[in-house]
């Protein structure tokens, strides 16, 4: 494998764009506001679509919704103003099909343009319109007298940068493009790996994708499967997956607390508790205390459906770090869920003699200070808090475990930042866990850093829920399941879903819900809770439907996680085609925890969208996480399902890893083979496609 140090690769890849032709400070700035500062940026600064203007569709054949390029002779101008300004140019071709072309933003000149009888070619996508067809704010030019060539190659669309223009964006490219190095000295991939998937040089594939010719396959770069974009998307996969994989590196030579007690509290534990472990949770156990047992900190993801019992496994680990006399902490993202886990953990924990303290940000004055204290001398033997665990300060004694629930919902600097309470000499075992089951592709990539565990298996006793959908209009025959119900002893939950900017929209929502149906259903005590009430009043209504006090209770989606009420056996989720399968499948796990048969009603309104309808027809389908988990990475793709914009994994240029899944396993044997023998090699190939962001991926 060909060396990389100082190279003229090196050199050209760091360039900065100030050396570029035409880039001043003005525009240097707009660049580095996108992440552009470097000529290795904007060889990498791919495109996020094509436009084929090599060939031209005559008008009568547009189809509606199919990007094609016309031309035609300008036959009417029309400027008007109905809510805001307009302007429709009609134009026609020599078979006599008529197109309206549409603008909503234009300028004087541009309408002078538009003189009738001068000929336009335009790019876009046509839509029914009032007379026919129509383009709204086609990419457009007027044809001079005589002009007749079309392109002889696909123009690619680059995502737009705030205050530089396409066509001075594509120039600028185009000047980075011409002093690309050459093959040899870009290249930092082995030989044999491109070979293997028969796929371009890194040179050749920036070219076709800069540059695609006009016999290119449009179809495959459209759907991202062109030889060109697997090239670019192998290295990227392989540039994170070294991040991670060299983040626990250094993690972990850093070295922790070995916790190796004999386990005495845990037998303790398991003798109180009025339930069995399941045989995946004694897998799973036995992995974690494996884990502590080593002078080097656990990095674990242990991942169960809904009610799989993963806190049970997280208090057995916290009695290990108790034992050998030093600290755990468990963080949640919500008041409601650290709550949920403080109740379970004091009720567990305390007969032990095991001190359970309580800290988050609804913790103020002297009970706080108390808490700190307790937290400092290591009195607070378990503490359980939100993301005040991390604040400046709060100074743990010796913290031996992190404990980090629904990891996907904090920022990456907030996990760092309780990584860092542990003693200098060592950090804390981090042990993370997930209700949303994560598709083993997501696992491979994301998570490279983490061993991932699984509980997969629902203790004895859970009965599979029943899941409807139901059109809004039939939501009196459910207000009358509702009260027989409620009649019957049993409990129900009705979720309000309305997503808007606002919390307080939600909360309206949810307010006039419980309104209609305190109305409809004067026989049933009704409970309200949502995010906009204060915690004390929330912890009450939840309480008291938790005792039975209350039949229904009505909820924003703040109930999604953490709350347990055995005797509910029934949930609507209304509007429920406005959220996704994870979160679908979260309110769900809300009941049948106890052994009633119990009933989902996803409530929708019509009409469905094909997306909407795909995600409720899976979620009638199957109760099993794990399928879900992987059918909301193919609807949504994994950003949403990470909440990747503060993980580090937002930023993929062009992987997918729906999409890509099946070059994951060359990517790990790559990654293996890269560290091993060309450490510098995998160093570079990070910078180039990571860069700073390294440091926080894996968090």
């Amino acid at each position: 494998m060909p060396k990389r140090s100082g190279g003229v690769a090196v050199d050209l890849n760091q360039q900065p764009l100030a050396s570029l032709r035409g880039v001043g400070p003005s525009m240097a700035e707009k660049l580095a506001a996108r992440g552009l500062l470097t000529l290795q940026d904007l060889w990498l600064h791919l495109p996020r679509q094509y436009e084929d203007r090599t060939a031209l569709t005559a008008i009568r054949a547009l189809q509606p919704g199919v990007a094609a390029q016309v031309e035609g002779k300008v036959e009417a101008v029309e400027r008007g103003f109905r809510y805001r300004p307009m302007l429709r140019v009609a134009i026609s071709d020599e078979a006599r099909g008529t197109l309206v072309l549409r603008f909503f933003h234009f300028r004087a000149q541009q309408v002078a343009q538009f003189a009738p009888g001068a000929r336009v070619r335009a790019y876009g996508t046509p839509r029914p319109g009032q007379h026919g067809l129509e383009m709204v704010h086609p990419s457009y030019r007027i044809l001079g007298e005589g002009e007749h060539a079309l392109g002889d190659a696909l123009d690619p669309v680059y995502p737009e940068i705030e205050g530089i223009g396409p066509a001075n964006l594509r120039k600028l490219i185009g000047l980075a493009l011409e002093r690309l190095p050459d093959a040899e000295a870009l290249e930092l991939l082995p030989a044999d790996a491109r070979a293997a998937l028969r796929l371009p040089s890194l040179r050749e594939a920036l070219l076709t994708l800069h540059r695609p010719p006009r016999d290119a396959d449009v179809v495959a770069l459209q759907t991202g499967v062109h030889p060109a974009q697997r090239r670019l998307a192998l290295e990227e996969l392989l540039a994170h997956q070294l991040s991670l994989r060299r983040q626990r590196i250094a993690l972990q030579q850093q070295g922790a607390r070995a916790l190796r007690g004999k386990g005495r509290l845990v037998e303790r534990l398991r003798k109180s508790l009025p339930f069995a472990l399941t045989g995946a949770q004694e897998r799973v156990y036995a992995q974690v205390r494996e884990d502590l047992s080593q002078p080097k900190p656990m990095l674990r993801l242990v991942q169960g459906d809904v009610g799989s019992g993963k806190t049970v496994v997280a208090a057995m680990a916290a009695l290990l770090a108790v034992e050998a006399d030093k600290q755990a902490a468990l963080m949640a993202p919500t008041e409601l869920l650290a709550e949920q886990h403080l109740n379970n953990l004091k009720a567990w924990l305390e007969p032990l003699d095991v001190r359970v303290c309580w800290l988050a940000g609804k913790v103020t004055g002297r009970a706080r200070a108390k808490a700190l204290d307790e937290v400092a001398s290591g009195e607070a033997q378990v503490v359980v808090g939100t993301h005040a665990l991390m604040q400046e300060g709060v100074a743990f004694h010796d913290l031996a475990l992190a404990i980090i629930d629904e990891q996907h919902r904090f920022g990456v600097h907030q996990r760092l930042a309780l990584r860092d309470k542990g003693q200098h000499d060592a950090v804390p075992h981090q042990l993370v866990m997930t209700a949303t089951p994560i598709p083993r592709t997501l696992a491979m990539s994301a998570y490279a850093d983490l061993d991932v565990s699984a509980i997969d298996e629902l203790p004895p006793g859970r009965t599979p829920v029943t899941t409807i959908a139901l059109a809004a209009e039939r939501r009196p025959e459910l207000i009358e399941r509702i009260s027989k119900a409620c009649a019957e002893g049993r409990q129900a939950y009705w979720v309000c879903t309305l997503i808007d900017d606002s919390d307080e929209v939600v909360a309206q929502a949810a307010q006039s819900t419980f309104e209609a149906l305190t109305l409809a259903l004067p026989e049933v005590r009704i409970g309200l809770v949502h995010g906009r009430q204060k915690a004390a009043e929330k912890q009450a209504t939840m309480r008291a439907f938790k005792q039975g006090e209350l039949g229904l209770l009505v909820a924003t989606t703040v109930i999604e996680v953490g709350v347990d009420v055995p005797n509910a056996s029934l949930m609507v989720i209304e509007n429920a085609e406005r959220l996704g399968l994870a979160q679908l499948h979260q309110l769900r796990g809300r009941v049948g925890r106890g052994s009633a048969a119990s009933s989902c009603v996803l409530l929708y309104q019509s009409p469905l969208s094909a997306m909407a309808r795909e995600r409720l027809d899976t979620l009638r389908r199957t109760n099993d996480g794990f399928e879900i988990a992987e059918k909301d990475l193919q609807l949504r793709g994994p950003g949403e399902l990470l909440g990747t914009r503060q993980t580090g994994l937002a930023a993929f240029r062009l992987a997918d890893l729906a999409r890509d899944a099946d070059l994951l396993p060359r990517v790990h044997a790559l990654a293996d083979r890269l560290l091993q023998e060309s450490p510098g090699v995998a160093d570079a190939i990070v910078r180039r496609w990571v860069g700073g962001a390294a440091r926080y991926a894996s968090a």
